[in-house]
């Protein structure tokens, strides 16, 4: 079973701005975040895990973790891919770095159902999260 990681979104305000973030790294090269100690169960979490990424204090979207690597300075490189898939969003209070996030209790992405809700902009689906209508 995969494990994965969540990770506060810095700076980010809603999904939309946290998208563009990523697209514009994208372009520059492999998109990668910075840690100081290699994760202990990195080998449950590389290739099949995500980072699920905390937005106002909701999990909203999570990357696939592909990789982990070398990055200057010793510290570790988490390398992900920018798409950002959206999930059903859930709250989850702020942390510092990141965390695992058991398989199990990692909430459903938003695409693929019948609901539609995959189709609709980020910031929209942000907002009916928000007021708690999915």
């Amino acid at each position: 079973m995969a494990l994965h990681l969540t990770k506060v979104a810095f700076g980010a305000t809603s999904v939309d701005q946290l998208a563009d973030r990523l697209a514009l790294r994208a372009k520059d090269g492999p998109v990668f975040l910075t840690t100081r100690y290699l994760p202990k169960r990195h080998e449950e979490v590389a290739g099949q895990g995500s980072l699920f990424w905390i937005v106002k204090h909701q999990l909203v979207a999570r990357s696939p973790i592909l990789a982990f690597g070398e990055a200057e300075g010793g510290r570790v490189a988490i390398h992900i891919d920018p798409a950002l898939v959206i999930v059903q969003s859930r709250p989850k209070r702020a942390h510092q770095g990141w965390r695992y996030l058991e398989a199990g209790d990692a909430p459903a992405d938003l695409g693929g159902d019948a609901t539609g809700l995959a189709g609709l902009p980020p910031a929209l689906v942000g907002k009916l999260a928000e007021l708690a209508l999915i």
